[in-house]
């Protein structure tokens, strides 16, 4: 299984940022074929290495990508691929159980999925047709030993919908779809480990270990051609220093760029057997 952990190397992002450093804590797992079945498929985890116990936060997540296929006669003319993104939580994914029809939380990542991933696609090469992605959340981004889970529900949704765009992004290109870019998710927040401590700039943070977040950015990127597909961001900043929001949005960038380089790595390793049998 490919496996990547994710580094910035701009360390002197933590000068220009005083006393707001950079911090990175995630590693990143990528498989593509996870699903015979389906046209193109990856699984992503995202693990988190300073946790000292199997119910810590965790993020696990499995793609599935049905089509490109021909729409039903009764549908109109489209010139272009009809592109459907649906996010669900599994029913166990979380600490609170989920039901089975969506809320309004799983229709919010599926438009910003979509949004996403409507960049990146070359969707004028498959007229009159239709692809449908299907994220599901296997394990939410949640500390499962906390009794108390709230507050967490309102920011790791910005970490699972970065891990929805980045196993998208593989899925897609193990289902052979025309792409300008392989566009990866990243997040950066701004939180504080304790009441007393300086904000903390960290990128693709595990939510749960931090007393106060006050901000989170959820940026899709497309590296090589350097464009931003998608942009979510939540909170409020402390004072009105406006650079903490443009530096936010970099090193959200420089989560993405670690992303794109776990989803090429995955793409390579599954090409290289198909030559070797070649």
């Amino acid at each position: 299984m490919p496996f990547a952990k994710s580094v910035c190397s701009d360390l002197q992002c933590g000068r220009s940022l005083w006393p707001y450093l950079l911090l990175t804590y995630h590693c990143t797992v990528l498989k593509t074929g996870s699903t015979p079945s389906a046209s193109g498929s990856a699984y992503l985890e995202l693990v988190n290495p300073n946790a000292t116990g199997p119910s810590n936060t965790n993020l696990k997540l499995s793609c599935t990508v049905h089509g490109p296929r021909a729409l039903p006669r009764s549908a109109p003319f489209s010139p272009h691929m009809i592109l459907t993104t649906h996010v669900k939580y599994a029913p166990f994914a979380t600490k609170q159980r989920r039901g089975y029809l969506r809320d309004s939380t799983e229709r919010d990542l599926g438009v910003h999925l979509e949004t996403a991933l409507r960049g990146a696609i070359i969707a004028d090469r498959w007229p009159k047709s239709g692809v449908d992605v299907v994220v599901t959340i296997i394990e939410g981004d949640q500390d499962r030993s906390s009794p108390e889970n709230q507050r967490e529900d309102v920011w790791d949704i910005m970490t699972v919908l970065s891990g929805c765009i980045t196993v998208a992004s593989a899925a897609i290109a193990d289902a052979g779809i025309d792409c300008v870019d392989t566009v990866a998710g990243g997040v950066s927040a701004l939180v504080s480990t304790d009441a007393t401590s300086p904000p903390t700039i960290v990128i693709d943070p595990p939510m749960a270990d931090y007393d106060k977040i006050h901000a989170a950015c959820c940026i899709a990127y497309l590296p090589t051609r350097d464009e931003v597909t998608n942009m979510w961001f939540k909170g409020v900043l402390p004072g009105s220093d406006a650079t903490i929001y443009n530096n936010m949005i970099e090193r959200a960038l420089v989560a993405c760029r670690n992303a794109n380089r776990v989803v090429v790595n995955a793409l390579k390793e599954t090409i290289e057997p198909k030559n070797e049998v070649s």
